[in-house]
């Protein structure tokens, strides 16, 4: 969050913008100076929404669902001064004036196991790669810290590292025995982190290549007895900004496999000592975490989604504040600033939650 960026407050956080599509949405994510909004949807487009101009554009050439999507730091190194900051415009997020964009790579990842590059800040972008990655699902794509690398992970219960420069293929890290749901690289670099359907995430060390340890995020899995199915994965996982704290949510609980009958967790891991505590929601809710982050002033925040939606904060245990969603909430990100978060929503709108106080009305762009 930047320092001069208004103090927020979760207690009147409420719609600032509302950015609708005719599909439903799949994931969002900001892109590192906070001026764009991506979110991916059934169609298999990613949709651009420019938070300055509210223009929106259309990426175009994934052939099915796209759930990862991640970011080269490029556009970061300019973040200081270029920052969107917030003000009343578009719900609070648009920058006063139309400041020039940095170029910057974006990296998504499909349910055909295919990973596509782009220049996300062109007029129009077009894929600038494609690579056949995963057999089956694309699950997560992230960005390393230096930008130099990108992780995938996916159904074929494979990590794998790519040049981020021109795809090249840098190593594939073997061990989880299922679908691997999700994948970070630590702050500080030299680590990565992997998590799977059974809630197994494993700490890798990049310069040797070998898992140095595992922490136990099991109460996100169950196996149906009834249904015969497996249930669970870490649907969300998240850093704070010094590494100091891994966060994982999914769903717990489970009652019913086929209907996905369960409630939402969030898991904290201490990173030194990898011990875990649960975050759970102070009032009932059926459903599935579907995002976490944990936000510079110590909150936690997470989304979750089934029949509708609803967005949970902690201040350490204490779930001291909720805010329900009218659609069930299939992904969230926290802008760059904090002052701001978003939710994928299964009807076709991506809502943009303000977290600064302030009566302001929502606007709707299409």
């Amino acid at each position: 969050m930047s320092p001069s960026s208004p103090a927020v407050d979760p207690k009147q956080s409420r719609v600032g913008l509302e950015l609708k599509h005719p599909r439903p949405l799949i994931g969002c994510r900001f892109e590192p100076t906070g001026r764009y909004l991506f979110v991916s949807a059934e169609d298999s487009t990613l949709q651009r929404y420019d938070l300055v101009t509210g223009r929106k554009t259309a990426l175009v050439g994934h052939d099915s669902w796209v759930r990862g999507i991640a970011f080269s730091p490029s556009a970061a190194t300019a973040m200081a001064a270029n920052l969107v900051p917030p003000v009343a415009a578009l719900g609070g997020l648009a920058a006063a004036a139309v400041r020039p964009t940095a170029p910057f790579t974006v990296v998504t990842g499909d349910y055909h196991g295919k990973l596509i590059w782009w220049d996300g800040a062109a007029d129009s972008p077009t894929p600038v790669r494609i690579l056949p990655a995963h057999e089956g699902w694309v699950r997560a794509v992230a960005m390393s810290p230096d930008g130099k690398t990108v992780a995938s992970c996916g159904n074929d219960h494979l990590v794998k590292l790519w040049s981020a420069a021109d795809g090249k293929p840098q190593g594939v890290l073997e061990g989880h025995a299922c679908h691997v749901y999700n994948v970070a690289f630590h702050p500080a670099g030299g680590r990565l982190v992997s998590a799977d359907l059974k809630g197994i995430v494993k700490d890798w060390d990049l310069s040797t290549g070998k898992a140095v340890r595992e922490l136990d995020a099991k109460v996100l899995y169950k196996y149906d007895t009834g249904f015969r199915a497996d249930i669970g994965g870490i649907r969300g996982m998240a850093f704070n900004g010094d590494g100091s704290t891994l966060a994982c949510t999914g769903i717990t609980n489970v009652s019913n496999a086929f209907a996905g009958v369960g409630n939402p967790l969030v898991v904290l891991f201490d990173w030194k000592d990898g011990k875990a505590k649960q975050l759970k929601p102070k009032e009932p809710f059926q459903g599935t975490g579907w995002g976490v982050a944990l936000h510079p002033s110590g909150f936690t925040v997470a989304a979750g989604g089934a029949a509708n939606g609803r967005i949970w904060f902690w201040n350490a245990d204490d779930n001291f504040h909720k805010v329900d969603v009218a659609v069930s909430a299939r992904d969230m990100a926290l802008h760059p600033a904090g002052t701001a978060l978003a939710i994928a929503g299964h009807n076709g709108s991506a809502f943009v939650y303000t977290l600064l106080p302030g009566p302001d009305k929502p606007a709707v762009k299409k």
